[in-house]
């Protein structure tokens, strides 16, 4: 429950979004009221709204209005800069607050709807987040109009984004595919429960177990469902582990990849939209090489795309807050009271919030042509590090004093800094804001057919012309990774590199 009847709540912004939250409040009457509406708006300061008084500025009024006890906050201002965010966040957090919420990052993209549903407890996420530029959703996704729209990895962190956002799109029916039970039951629940509220369009929700490494499901179900847009977002992504499992990766991103882009040619799915990773370019890693793949076998499937059909892949950096990623690994460390581990203080990478991405892409795949490549703008790198003692000092310690950094040295597959594009791929800007185009590059070092025809064995157990199974090639990881060196060069150079450091090392240990 939000809050009791003899709690103090109070709204921070007293535009369209806090307004709308306040409507829904008082709709709702279970959770109490909401005593005043904080704001810097001179015109609106000592005026009521629906009979709630505005009071402001900000930065005076907030420690007065704390001071009243059981006391709670929900900050509604979609439109503001993320360092403001942060400011009144640690300005209500000082005042004794006892509970801050905010309205989601999907409001910061869907315009005109703002929803009690909707809000969340202030995470780290709000607190580091760039301001993303404002997409009218529901105008961008206009293309997505009555159509049949699946997701795969849909239980995932960018595939339930785009899922939550897909809702505002008046698509017909949204598929939301994926191989675990759980988090796609997850998400299916969350829609639902969005829908109920009022929250985007009446869409048809319809979730799908399977796995994409199913050659013959993917062409049934791509037949039985009728698509006419699929957003593959499915993919093995952590690159220690995959290090560990280099055959489980090829088998499936890329083979899985090239089932899904079959079938979809094969049943005449309008648009495909990959997505993508900054790790397949010039990739050292097995999970970069198998992103490399799949952009171009995006590629190659969109030259074998006919009249009306657009298939094309969006490329990005990190995301904040996916699973698995940094951002919970580290409130996890603080949480069991750790330090906190990076892996090496020059680390640096790009990074953009989970829902600012998803709506690039929606736009990408509405606005973007057939066989093309687009690049997102991410802004500048950030240092990981960087990052560790923001997430400290979040959570109200000092690095260092309070909570040590420990520096644990590089992983299988890791380099320090992830290039977005290669020199020779020329993004450019388009007239779509921070999207880019890229220049498609052909490979020089391997033929696709030739290259998937070696992988088959190892990773399907058969030959794909004869069917039979060579026993010493399947599964065989040290086999696999041959072909890949020889194939791609990076891969080869970055493993050589990582061998000579080791010796290196344990030359200075004798």
């Amino acid at each position: 429950m939000l809050n009791r009847s003899d709690t103090n709540l109070f709204i921070v912004g007293a535009g369209f979004a806090g307004q709308m939250i306040a409507q829904d409040i008082a709709r709702k009457k279970i959770f109490g009221k909401v005593s005043a509406f904080l704001d810097d708006d001179k015109d609106l300061i000592g005026k009521k709204i629906d009979g709630i008084p505005v009071l402001g500025p900000i930065d005076d009024i907030a420690p007065i209005a704390a001071q009243n006890a059981m006391s709670e906050a929900i900050i509604a201002m979609p439109s503001a800069p993320g360092e403001r965010i942060r400011e009144i966040y640690e300005l209500l957090k000082r005042s004794g607050i006892l509970h801050i919420r905010i309205l989601p990052a999907i409001s910061q993209v869907v315009s005109g709807t703002a929803h009690l549903v909707q809000i969340r407890d202030v995470n780290m996420l709000d607190i580091l987040g760039r301001t993303p530029i404002i997409l009218p959703l529901g105008e961008s996704l206009k293309y997505l109009r009555g159509k049949r729209v699946m997701i795969t990895g849909a239980g995932g962190s960018i595939g339930s984004e785009l899922a939550r956002q897909l809702l505002s799109g008046g698509a017909e029916r949204l598929y939301l595919f994926g191989h675990g039970e759980n988090s796609i039951v997850n998400i299916y629940r969350e829609l639902h429960v969005l829908q109920t509220e009022g929250v985007g369009e009446k869409a048809q929700v319809v979730p799908i177990i399977g796995d994409i490494k199913d050659r013959s499901y993917m062409r049934y179900i791509m037949a039985k469902t009728r698509c006419d847009a699929v957003f593959h977002c499915a993919a093995y992504k952590h690159v220690p582990m995959m290090e560990d499992n280099p055959v489980a990766v090829i088998e499936n991103n890329v083979f899985g990849t090239k089932n899904l882009l079959d079938a979809c040619l094969e049943n005449g799915v309008k648009k495909f939209v990959l997505i993508s990773t900054d790790k397949a370019v010039a990739p050292v890693s097995t999970y970069g090489v198998s992103k490399m793949l799949c952009e171009k076998l995006l590629l190659d499937a969109a030259k074998k795309a006919k009249n009306g059909q657009s298939y094309m892949f969006v490329r990005f950096g990190n995301v904040l807050g996916s699973r698995g990623s940094l951002l919970p690994i580290f409130m996890e460390q603080l949480k069991a009271g750790q330090p906190l581990t990076v892996t090496h203080p020059d680390m640096e990478r790009y990074f953009m919030t989970i829902p600012e991405a998803c709506s690039l892409v929606l736009e990408a795949g509405g606005v973007g042509e057939n066989g093309k490549s687009y690049l997102l703008d991410m802004g500048e790198p950030i240092k990981i590090i960087d990052i560790a003692k923001q997430v400290i000092r979040f959570a109200g310690f000092e690095p260092y004093r309070d909570v040590d950094i420990k520096i644990v040295g590089l992983r299988e597959g890791e380099r320090l800094f992830e290039p977005l594009w290669l020199k020779e791929e020329e993004p450019k800007p388009t007239k779509w804001e921070k999207i880019l185009e890229l220049k498609n590059i052909e490979p020089t070092t391997f033929k696709l057919d030739e290259l998937l025809k070696e992988l088959a064995p190892i990773c399907l157990g058969f030959e794909q012309e004869e069917g039979t199974i060579d026993i010493e090639k399947y599964r065989n990881k040290a086999l696999l990774n041959e072909i890949l060196c020889r194939s791609v060069p990076t891969l080869a150079q970055f493993q050589e590199e990582i061998k000579a450091h080791k010796d290196e090392i344990n030359a200075d240990n004798k």
